[in-house]
């Protein structure tokens, strides 16, 4: 990184975000609180799954599996394609990978001691 890549960060950092940004963020946030939710998004992130391949991957019943991806949709993380009558479920798009990626890595530092990077 450069020193001027370094100093327009800084300024970014300078103006809130406009409130309904900072309500989706919040939201979204929200929706990674819980460990199961964690869990279907990260298994999203790399695949297509129906809900059925998701109950069996995590555990978890078919009906509380339904009602995360739910969730997970209204916060705008997850996208929903049709195959008749299945649906199939995938993360939606590269910010949700790499928010999802960075909270995992930030857990680790936290959990093992390793040292703070950019």
């Amino acid at each position: 990184m450069y020193a001027s890549d370094d100093q327009q960060q800084e300024g970014m950092w300078r103006e809130l975000p406009a409130d309904d940004h900072v309500e989706a963020a919040a939201t979204a946030f929200r929706m990674l609180s819980d460990p199961t939710r964690v869990r279907l998004l990260w298994l999203l992130c790399g695949a297509e799954y129906d809900v059925t391949s998701l109950a069996d991957r995590i555990g978890v019943a078919r009906p509380a599996v339904s009602q995360h991806l739910a969730k997970l949709r209204l916060a705008g993380l997850v996208s929903l394609r049709r195959e008749g009558r299945r649906a199939v479920y995938r993360a939606k798009g590269g910010h949700v990978r790499r928010l999802l990626t960075e909270t995992v890595e930030a857990a680790d530092h936290h959990i093992t001691g390793a040292a703070e990077h950019d």
